[in-house]
């Protein structure tokens, strides 16, 4: 079985302390602490409320859990899953026991994780560490699965085995096996957004569905969108304001990605998927309905080939940000389109192109020149295999797989 071990979001479970890990479904927290940490007790909450003991196998009622819990505390390292599920006086009881033995609590609402837990007046404020914990980190996939395959074919693996859900199924090669995953399984994919929020915010579901399928058609600002789900009739008023709201969530849950955009007076954010799963999902819903309308798997292929050059650059943009620690942005000049733009404290680090085709022309390559030579900075081109070059460019450091992967590997131990 294919495991990848994570060791980058254990070095952040490290030491003592009570601990919250949130995030949006099927990111691997449930999986992470029941095989990589230490714990003597494992407790999960069911929809109904009962309380399963996964170390004895049996269930008991929260009344009975909480005569239980305390003692359980004292004694050493406690884990409650999907602890959201239980009743509000449980905050209470922890924090009564606050600073005793150590706990772990998992969820996967953000109503806990962002608002109730952690808000003004929470109990729990200021004696729980929140972590997020997103799909797999760019630089611990790429390393991890660079034992597999190589090339071309590893670069565009890592881009969706981010994903955990998809690690232990993949087989090469990637975009045909993507193209039958989305097919049989779209209608999972789906439902993990809809499970993020509480019973009492299901009525707002729509919107946030038409907030993702609007980014993944390519609506990537606030005003786009603002426009888009008021001609929905899915916001009372075309006012991004209004719209504000539903982006913080996903921003907060780690299902959208939010960039700013340099050289403007106001501040002004771009917003993308962060998981290319979910991206190419919501962009075959918005052009083919495809869970609900029979649609071929040649589609499919077509929307993966169409979309994935794009997904490349946002992986490789996030593997340099987080191995060079610097932040992604948006460049927005009349005349200019940059793939990746990586900012260090006060200016630009890093500026670069992805070409993830099987040729890049001489003409291209001069036109990269130019764009890139404009910036006094590292100035780098992605490329698949520099064989697909019909020359090298000037002034350019051309960086294939293969460096992506010393990159990667340099940055995991910088970080762990």
């Amino acid at each position: 079985m294919r495991i990848i071990h994570r060791r980058i979001e254990l070095s952040r479970l490290e030491g003592e302390g009570w601990k919250m890990l949130y995030g949006r479904r099927k990111t691997g927290k449930t999986f992470l602490v029941r095989n990589f940490l230490d714990y003597d007790e494992f407790f999960f909450v069911e929809r109904e409320g009962m309380v399963r003991d996964l170390n004895e196998g049996s269930t008991m009622t929260y009344g009975e859990f909480m005569r239980l819990f305390p003692r359980l505390l004292k004694g050493g390292k406690v884990v409650v899953d999907e602890f959201h599920r239980l009743p509000d006086r449980f905050l209470d009881l922890l924090h009564a026991y606050s600073g005793t033995g150590e706990l772990i609590l998992i969820t996967s609402t953000r109503w806990l994780a962002k608002r109730k837990l952690l808000g003004t007046g929470s109990p729990l404020l200021g004696i729980v560490q929140p972590i997020r914990i997103d799909p797999i980190d760019e630089r611990e996939i790429l390393a991890e699965m660079s034992r597999e395959v190589r090339g071309k074919e590893l670069i565009e693996a890592s881009t969706y085995l981010r994903e955990p859900i998809l690690v232990p199924l993949y087989r090469s090669p990637l975009r045909e096996f993507l193209a039958g995953y989305l097919s049989s399984s779209g209608l999972l994919i789906g439902e993990l957004v809809g499970e993020a929020f509480t019973e009492e915010e299901r009525e707002l579901t729509e919107v946030y569905r038409a907030i993702m399928k609007g980014i993944a058609d390519g609506k990537e600002t606030s005003t786009e969108l603002s426009s888009f789900l008021y001609s929905l009739s899915l916001i009372s008023k075309d006012n991004t304001g209004v719209l504000q709201r539903y982006l913080g969530v996903l921003t907060d849950m780690g299902i959208l990605r939010r960039t700013q955009v340099t050289g403007k007076r106001r501040k002004k954010f771009v917003y993308r998927h962060a998981s290319p799963l979910f991206d190419l999902h919501f962009y075959l819903e918005a052009k083919y309905a495809y869970t609900e309308l029979e649609t071929p798997v040649e589609f499919i292929r077509k929307a993966i080939d169409r979309k994935l050059p794009r997904h490349v650059e946002a992986f490789v943009e996030g593997l340099l940000a987080k191995s060079l620690g610097l932040r992604p942005v948006r460049i927005e000049m009349p005349d200019l389109e940059l793939d990746i733009a990586l900012q260090g404290f006060k200016k630009l680090e890093v500026v670069g192109e992805v070409k993830w085709k099987e040729r890049v022309k001489r003409e291209e390559v001069r036109r990269i020149e130019e764009k890139l030579n404009r910036f006094d900075c590292r100035r780098i081109l992605v490329v698949p295999d520099e064989n697909v070059l019909e020359r090298k460019p000037e002034g350019v450091e051309v960086l294939t797989p293969e460096d992506l992967v010393e990159i990667a590997k340099e940055g995991m131990e910088r970080s762990i």
